[in-house]
Parts: C-alpha cells; sequence; structure tokens
C-alpha cells in the first residue's frame, strides 16, 4: 500500500510518499538557486585559496574554486586555464552549492544540463549510466552511445566540441523499450547539448549579473515524478496521489525529524548529530532489556534500516559516520556492513559505503543535491532531544 501526497508544511508545498502508512521520501517544493547558471564577473582573486569570488544576480556573491573553471567559459577574451584569470573578468558559472548563513554560494563551469534519460556536463569525459540499472542493459548502453559520440559531436558549435562532454544515462532509461532506448537517449543527449551550446553562445552577448537559465526545483511536478520513481526503486507501480491542504500525519512525522533521537520498535534509539563537517549517527540498545548476542544483532539490522530512512528525509550528505553496538564476531560485522552496502544501493541519491574503522565505525559518503530538512526549515534548526 503506497499513497503520494501533495500538502503544505510551514510555508512550503511538500511531497510525500508513505508505504504501509510509514512515511518513506520527502520533498520540500521552494524556489532554489541550485543549478541556475549566471554570467557573473569576478570581483577578487585569492591565490592563497585557488579561488576566485565572483558577484551574479542582484548582488549575490559566491566563490568558485580554480579547479572548477574551465576556459572556454570565460567571455570577452581568451585564457588557457583558470591561472590566467583576472579580476573583472566575465564568466558563465552554475551555482552548485547554494549559499548558507554565513557562507557563500559555491559555482562553477562545469555546467550540466539534465534531460529525461540523460544528465550531460561541460567540460567532463566519458560515458556512465546509473548503477541502479541492470547490469547488461547498462553496459551494452554504454557502448552503443560512446559509438555514436562523434555524430553527436559533429553537429555542435566549435566551442563545445573543442571543450567536450560526459554523459551520465539515468535510471529512467529502465523504462524504455529495449529496441527503442537508444534512439530516444541518443535524442536526449543531442537536446542537452544543444541547450549547452545556447548558454555557451548566448552568455556572450548577455548584460553581465543575468541569468542565463533558472533550476526547475519550484517545479511541483518534477517533485511528483521523484516521489513516483522513488516508489518504483521499491518495486511499487500501484499508488494513490492525494491532494490535501492539511494532513496532520505529515506535519507530524516532519516535526519528528527536527529531532535527534529516534526510537526503535526494538527498545534501541538513534541519536542523530548534524556537525560542520560530518553527520553522526549513535546506535544504542536503549530499552531492549535482553543484550545476547542475537538481540543486540537484530537492533542494529532494525537500526540500518532507520538510518537510511532518517538519512534520506534529513537529505544528509557529505560524511556520514555510524556507531553500532558492537559486535564481537567478525562474521556478524561482515554480514551487517553487507546489509548497509545493501541498503546504500537502492538510495534515490549516490550513497556509498567506505570502510568500517578499526573502532567499527561505518564510514558512508552521500552526494549532496540540496540543502537538508534543518538548513530549509530555518525556524526549526536547532536539533531538539525528544528523549
Amino acid at each position: 500500500m503506497a499513497d503520494i501526497f501533495v500538502t503544505e508544511y510551514e510555508k512550503y508545498p511538500v511531497v510525500s510518499a508513505y508505504i504501509d502508512n510509514k512515511l518513506s521520501f520527502l520533498s520540500l517544493v521552494r524556489d532554489s538557486e541550485l543549478g541556475s547558471i549566471y554570467l557573473c564577473r569576478v570581483d577578487n582573486i585569492l591565490q592563497n585559496l585557488q579561488s576566485a569570488f565572483v558577484r551574479f544576480g542582484d548582488g549575490q556573491i559566491g566563490y568558485v574554486p580554480f579547479k572548477s573553471i574551465l576556459p572556454v567559459s570565460v567571455t570577452g577574451r581568451k585564457i588557457l586555464s583558470a591561472k590566467d584569470l583576472r579580476q573583472g573578468d566575465e564568466i558563465i558559472l552554475q551555482i552548485d552549492t547554494e549559499a548558507l548563513k554565513l557562507k557563500k554560494a559555491k559555482l562553477t563551469s562545469y555546467i550540466s544540463i539534465s534531460g529525461k534519460y540523460s544528465v550531460v556536463t561541460l567540460g567532463r569525459k566519458g560515458v556512465g549510466a546509473s548503477l541502479k540499472l541492470p547490469d547488461d542493459l547498462r553496459e551494452s548502453l554504454i557502448s552503443d552511445v560512446k559509438g555514436e559520440l562523434p555524430s553527436i559531436m559533429d553537429g555542435l558549435n566549435e566551442l563545445l566540441r573543442e571543450t567536450g562532454f560526459g554523459i551520465i544515462i539515468r535510471t529512467e532509461a529502465s523504462e524504455l523499450q529495449r529496441d527503442e532506448a537508444l534512439l530516444t537517449i541518443l535524442n536526449d543527449i543531442r537536446e542537452c547539448a544543444y541547450e549547452l551550446e545556447r548558454i555557451l553562445t548566448e552568455g556572450r552577448s548577455r548584460s553581465v549579473y543575468s541569468c542565463i537559465k533558472k533550476g526547475k526545483s519550484g517545479d511541483i511536478e518534477d517533485h511528483i515524478l521523484k516521489a513516483k520513481n522513488f516508489l518504483k526503486s521499491r518495486g511499487i507501480e500501484e499508488y494513490n496521489i492525494i491532494n490535501e491542504s492539511v494532513v496532520y500525519s505529515i506535519r507530524q512525522d516532519i516535526d519528528k525529524l527536527t529531532h535527534n533521537r529516534v526510537w526503535l520498535k526494538s527498545g534501541g534509539f538513534l541519536i542523530i548529530e548534524q556537525l560542520e563537517s560530518f553527520n553522526a549517527i549513535d546506535v544504542n540498545s536503549g530499552k531492549a532489556i535482553d543484550k545476547k548476542r542475537d538481540t543486540l544483532s537484530k537492533i542494529n539490522y532494525e537500526a540500518a534500516e532507520e538510518i537510511f530512512r532518517q538519512i534520506r528525509l534529513r537529505n544528509l550528505s557529505g560524511m556520514i559516520l555510524i556507531d553500532f553496538i558492537n559486535l564481537k564476531d567478525a562474521q556478524d560485522i561482515e554480514k551487517l556492513c553487507d546489509y548497509v552496502r545493501k541498503l546504500a544501493r537502492k538510495e534515490p541519491v549516490h550513497t556509498e559505503f567506505v570502510d568500517i574503522t578499526g573502532l567499527g565505525i561505518v564510514e558512508l559518503t552521500r552526494s549532496k543535491n540540496d540543502k537538508t530538512l534543518k538548513e530549509v526549515l530555518e525556524n526549526n534548526t536547532e536539533a531538539v532531544d525528544n528523549g
């Protein structure tokens, strides 16, 4: 049983998905600068930080690391590398990370354009595909797209041909019939490449600070599509879509996500701390009276499932350190790690099992796709212990 709700929380439209009456997917629809592309002006260059501060939009200031600067993105004159950048230069950049409190927005000239079946990124190399695609389909699509890449490049202007671009085939390609998949994906790649071409060309005639392309984050239909894709990744094809202005259970469930203590059915609990440079999650046996090996193992497995749900709903990213209840047996530890790897592979946002330390701390990394829930809910930024 699954439902997708379109409702509101505070000032935000919200798209959520429930599986068996449990909140499993959450997306707050808001205006965001993430992914927007501007013609920026270089305000200052800091050689010691290997970065440049740039001005864009209505007086916003951000920074771009030298390693994220492609010569083709600089307009008005030619440069060979980021070291040639000067104060006053105009450069086409995409917002990679939004500004937060005292932190400036981070920008890049490795501009990414997303289609339905592919993502094309300026300056990258090669062809890849989502790891969630079946292995045989993934390998055949990568090989076929590589073979067609020269013909795609031939139809583009010199600016784009010289710099090149990388291609990622998205999970949505699995929806296509095998006999039509390649042609559909190639057309999608061409549309993305033409959009890159337009941005590089139009950016050279735009007035400085202007927005060349706005991000799509405020489109509620995109968020509903993400919810549908999430349910599909869980093997759920049938669901209800319900539009309600107020759904009290959603409000309660989102409120719980601002707490740092999460109780488990077994009587154990999690403590989740969002710190400046990493996220820490501690698993505790709590009210579980039986401390035998089997009981502690069951708590760890239950905790692992809940941890990934919490990571997804809170939109945690970067380094995530998990301190499970100590297991003595090496075989038990390896089985738990295998289970964590399995859960990581199912996540819609790329999540990777890195290692388990000598002290038994499991290390994950998760790609940053937006602000965390805590950052978005400006009035609820303080985690509350509801124990």
